[in-house]
């Protein structure tokens, strides 16, 4: 077996949000380590991520957590064996990443080896590749989390074109205040997506913009459609009853979301005449999204690639990617840290 001195191995660092994640790649993008720190618990008291107490966790969080990604990935000497250093630096949360930036640059100035940033969202187009390293563009990357909801036209490696995104709450957002309303905590949507595995689809609930030709998004009125909904139901003490449960909510508001983004994906597609369908994000790991997608592609006669769920959220595997295949193609980049960086 080939020795890691020999390899070009990149190390990517996530720390945009509010998970720590490091990964090693080798130039065939095999995944020699990985490892990400979740701050979920602390934050769903709060009922999302607090930034100050995030960055905080990150600090404390990511030397602990390299050293185990070195050893993982059986780096011994990481200034003879690294190759690249990758570390997004926008957009995101400041102090979270400030806390990735810093390290990677201080980690790359003291080995001596090349250092790149990476946009966030960049970052979330190549996941698909880490399980489809044949992917070429052009092709249509829909990014779905709690922060963004973006259809992105992928010309080209580094040839990003925006082709619609929401004009209120991302769509990740719009499932955590449902649940946050319904008292079902936080994050919402794997909860939401685990109650309506038993629910039934019972209530018409409004598509904003889906009466338009325009590949926008809006999820506001929905949200706050079903937020009316359940109140009403909770006047009516039939929230928790048999015939009304909380799960045909979750699983109407949930097919109205489906509905949404496959009619706006249409309108990309028509657009385009491209057959290719990149999905990532943390909202991308719902099985009902994921299902209405693989059915939507299958009438179009287009090819989906979905990235495995552990894949979807943020990591450190697609900085390390998107870095390495930046500086491929020459384009090493050193990007100040910004919260609003963005990719077009």
């Amino acid at each position: 077996m080939e020795s890691n001195s020999i390899k070009f191995l990149t190390l990517g660092i996530e720390s945009s949000c509010d998970d720590t994640s490091i990964a090693v790649i080798d130039e065939e993008l095999n995944v020699l380590a990985e490892k990400t720190a979740s701050q979920i618990d602390s934050h769903k008291i709060w009922g999302g991520v607090i930034p100050e107490l995030a960055s905080r966790m990150h600090q404390e969080a990511i030397m602990p957590l390299l050293d185990d990604v070195l050893v993982e990935a059986s780096v011994t000497n990481p200034a003879k064996e690294i190759s690249l250093i990758a570390s997004t630096t926008g957009p995101g949360l400041m102090g979270s990443l400030l806390v990735g930036a810093m390290t990677a640059r201080a980690l790359a100035f003291g080995w001596n080896v090349p250092f790149t940033t990476v946009n966030h969202l960049e970052g979330h187009i190549f996941a698909a590749i880490a399980n489809a390293k044949d992917l070429k563009p052009p092709f249509i990357s829909l990014i779905i989390s709690g922060g963004h909801t973006e259809i992105i036209l992928v010309k080209d490696f580094g040839s990003y074109e925006l082709l619609g995104t929401t004009r209120d709450d991302a769509v990740g957002e719009s499932f955590d205040k449902l649940s946050k309303f319904l008292g079902l905590g936080y994050p919402g949507g794997p909860i939401i997506d685990k109650l309506a595995e038993t629910g039934k689809v019972m209530y018409d609930l409004p598509m904003p913009l889906c009466d338009t030709d325009e590949i926008e998004f809006s999820f506001s009125g929905l949200k706050t459609a079903a937020i009316n909904l359940a109140a009403k139901l909770k006047e009516e003490g039939r929230v928790f009853c048999k015939n009304v449960p909380l799960n045909d909510i979750a699983a109407s508001f949930q097919n109205t979301v489906c509905k949404i983004l496959t009619s706006k994906l249409a309108l990309a597609f028509d657009k385009t005449g491209i057959k290719a369908l990149t999905l990532s994000g943390g909202v991308a790991a719902n099985s009902a999204i994921r299902s209405a997608l693989c059915d939507f592609c299958n009438k179009r006669s287009i090819t989906l690639y979905m990235p495995q769920k552990h894949l979807c959220t943020d990591n450190g595997i697609m900085i390390a990617i998107a870095g390495y295949f930046a500086y491929k193609r020459g384009e090493v980049m050193n990007h100040r840290v910004s919260p609003s960086w963005s990719l077009w």
